[in-house]
């Protein structure tokens, strides 16, 4: 019979209870031994749900306190210089201080820079390096979990990142090579599978998804040196993982490498898996990832179990295991107890639990047991089920995407005429100053929508306490001198749910957590429908907020890509269709906006690089849907209504000419972590409208001191015109508390305002 595993496990809990314990230590209300209990806890229960849904072996090691990609830092002592103080007095402190900053009497400093992992929505903290850098072993973590779990009673496998991909996501703070620190990475990443073997373990997953990027010789050539060190010394069977897709042309790459087993993604990479096999050494084993690590929607039988039973044929029981395609971080823990979905569509769900039982019945039904058979059976019903719903398909939402035409996606002039009418309805000054949205959500504010949600406050009485918070930011904003206003958003979950709630289309859960960085998880909706705008659904919100004040009071919306991409997507119909659907929803809601006086609108898309495939040839496909449906959503406005975006922890490099494509009148971007790199992007293309790059990093509680923000600001203004410069935060303030924030915001405007002088004083 095939063997049942998975890559990896979601972390946060079902209840999201590592958040809040990462929380409670964070406020120091819960000691460190407190907050590695609850850690603990966690990672039983998940082996423990694992081995109960039908898995013959788990992962060790996929657990983190805060993110896996700075856990394989430290684990071969990749800690740069200014974090190693307090790293070796207090190794949480300095782990956290990594991860977030750390601000007291005597240790100052930034976190390291954070970006997205592949294409995912998860957030990882970029590995610093620098040339010559040493390494040396730190295996206590991983050891101990492999320890653990062998003592509760699992089959355990630790899971490493490769050598290749660590370095290839790592940042070298001197303009190095990363690669170049190969051989001096690899004994020390050795050192750590020799305490693995020393502690009893047998394989080890060691996970390379860089090898389904487009490579170069170079990377290529230090594969082979890494993989042939690592068999000439590593005493444990290794499991070479590739995920979000195929190795494409280096399928042949792939299989040369000297390792005991291959994972691979039939999800993405399907139509690589005849060459590999062919390629395959015939004592592999294959990891077949046949169900979507990063969906939700139980697999159909009548497409995956005639492949399993082919990949049987092939390979044997003894070769073959049975995966999802990547890990499960990227899906929530379990549809059990779900109680909000609409109709049968929790009939429709695969969660981290279900995909493992799925597992579990196509391993069953391959060996002959009749009732997994039944079981797929109905499973399969129930995919046919779906499919045939008519809540799936709505015709005027179809007909009204046949409709469109180029001109839906254009504005009425050019950006240069656009500027000077701009500029003489606002009045702003040069370097004008904005935040990107959400103000402090405090715990009286979520208090009050969850007893809303549960019933024990009526709408009444909920709104006033929405319009209280609205008065409250506009006073402070007022107060603090920012020139360009928001209404601080209280009234917002989260940055997709809040509009999905109000789209046709759209499923939501209660318990369906996802981990985006850290504690930050956010409950991404499901998209199962044909999408469409009942009614206005931020309207009311910003024109209350607009009579407050003579200020420009922006509206703010989520863009058509972001919706997309933070979503789960529906597999029955192009990415691409959808996409536009939501567009033709969200523009309806920007001319809404206008109508009611709002002059400007910033529609946020900081998925939008997220969203670009990973191989280089299918980019300008991806970027023409998207730029066009983020187009469709600002288009036809009048030239003197002012469009903003805004993205963040994204690589703009290789997209310049697709974003200057999306014609906003201003971008925001994140830069404050990079220190201002991220705008050479910008500057090198010579992006002509207006930039708003981040001074104050909210990711991190730390306060920035005025000279730092306003050497930013200098920075900024080296290579930016002063009329095209905004003074901006990196993103919205939501997570952050009101005391740093009105520290921080003040300081920022302070900053602005000594900027302006400068720049009069020297003409």
């Amino acid at each position: 019979m095939p063997h049942v595993t998975y890559p990896g496990f979601p972390r946060i809990g079902r209840r999201r209870e590592l958040k809040r314990a990462l929380e409670s230590h964070w406020k120091n209300e819960l000691d460190r031994d407190g907050l590695l209990a609850v850690a603990r806890d966690l990672r039983r229960q998940h082996w423990a749900l694992a081995r109960e849904a039908g898995a013959d072996s788990v992962p060790v090691n996929d657990f983190s306190l805060y993110d896996h990609v700075l856990d394989a830092a430290v684990l071969v002592d990749a800690i740069p210089a200014r974090y190693r103080g307090l790293y070796e007095r207090d190794p949480l402190a300095g782990y956290f201080a990594m991860a977030r900053g750390h601000q007291d009497a005597t240790v100052d400093v930034h976190a390291l820079e954070m970006t997205k992992w592949f294409d995912t929505n998860y957030h990882y903290i970029v590995p610093e390096l620098v040339a010559g850098q040493t390494f040396r072993a730190r295996p206590a973590k991983v050891v101990d979990e492999f320890r653990e779990a062998v003592a509760a009673g699992h089959a355990a496998r630790p899971v490493l990142i490769g050598p290749i991909t660590f370095l290839r996501l790592a940042k070298t703070v001197d303009g190095s090579d990363p690669l170049a620190l190969l051989d001096g990475l690899l004994p020390a990443w050795l050192d750590v599978l020799d305490a693995l073997a020393d502690a009893g373990a047998d394989w080890v997953q060691v996970d390379e998804p860089a090898l389904v990027l487009d490579l170069d010789d170079a990377t290529r050539d230090a594969y082979r040196h890494a993989y042939a060190r690592i068999a000439e010394r590593s005493r444990v069977r290794i499991l070479l993982a590739t995920y979000f897709g195929g190795p494409g042309d280096d399928v042949a790459l792939l299989a040369s490498l000297p390792v005991a087993g291959f994972h691979v993604d039939l999800v993405r990479g399907e139509d690589d898996l005849s060459a590999l096999l062919e390629a395959l050494p015939d004592d592999a084993i294959v990891s077949a990832g046949i169900l979507d690590g990063r969906n939700v929607w139980l697999s159909a039988p009548d497409k995956v179990l005639p492949r399993i039973e082919a990949l049987r044929d092939r390979l044997g029981d003894e070769r073959l295991w049975l995966s999802t395609s990547c890990s499960l971080l990227h899906v929530p823990i379990d549809v059990a107890g779900e109680k909000r979905l609409r109709g049968g569509v929790g009939e429709w769900l695969s969660f981290a639990r279900q995909k493992i039982e799925e597992l579990r019945r196509y391993a069953d039904a391959a060996n002959g047991a009749a009732d997994a058979r039944a079981s797929l059976a109905a499973q399969q019903a129930v995919v046919d089920a779906r499919l045939a719903s008519p809540d799936v398909v709505r015709p005027h939402v179809r007909a009204r995407v046949r409709g469109l035409t180029p001109q839906f996606a254009q504005r009425r002039s050019a950006f240069g005429f656009r500027k000077v009418v701009q500029r003489e309805r606002f009045g702003l000054p040069d370097l004008p100053t904005t935040t990107i949205g959400s103000f402090p959500q405090t715990p009286d504010l979520r208090n009050a929508r969850a007893a809303h949600r549960a019933g024990r406050l009526d709408d009444a009485s909920y709104a006033d306490v929405l319009r209280e918070e609205v008065r409250r930011a506009v006073r402070f904003q007022e107060e603090a001198g920012i020139d360009v206003l928001v209404h601080g958003e209280p009234e917002r979950n989260d940055m997709v749910e809040y509009f999905a709630e109000q789209l046709d289309g759209y499923a939501f859960t209660s318990l369906g957590w996802v981990q985006s960085y850290g504690s930050r998880c956010v409950k991404a909706p499901i998209i199962y429908g044909d999408v469409a705008r009942p009614a206005p659904m931020t309207v009311a919100w910003s024109a209350y907020a607009q009579s407050l004040t003579e200020r420009p009071m922006k509206g703010m919306l989520t863009g058509p890509v972001t919706m997309l991409q933070w979503s789960f997507v529906r597999d029955d119909l192009p990415r691409a269709d959808v996409c536009r659907q939501i567009a033709l929803a969200l523009r309806d809601e920007v001319h809404d906006l206008e109508k009611a006086g709002i002059g400007i609108v910033q529609i946020d898309e900081p998925a939008l690089r997220e969203g670009m495939p990973l191989r280089r040839h299918a980019w300008a496909a991806y970027l023409d849907w998207a730029v066009d449906a983020f187009r469709i959503t600002a288009g036809g406005v009048s030239d003197a209504t002012q469009v903003h975006t805004h993205m963040c922890y994204s690589e703009f490099n290789d997209i310049m000419d697709a974003v200057a494509a999306m014609d906003a009148d201003v971008i925001s971007i994140e830069t404050s972590r990079s220190r201002m790199e991220l705008l050479e992007a910008f500057t090198t293309f010579r992006y002509p409208n207006g930039i708003g790059p981040g001074v104050y990093d909210i990711h991190s509680p730390r306060v920035p001191a005025e000279a730092e923000m306003a050497d930013l600001v200098a920075r900024a203004l080296q290579v930016l015109a002063p009329d095209q410069l905004w003074i901006n935060p990196d993103c919205g303030l939501k997570t952050r508390g009101w005391p740093e924030v009105r520290d921080a915001l003040t300081g920022m405007v302070a900053v602005a305002r000594a900027a302006r002088e400068r720049l009069t004083a020297a003409g």
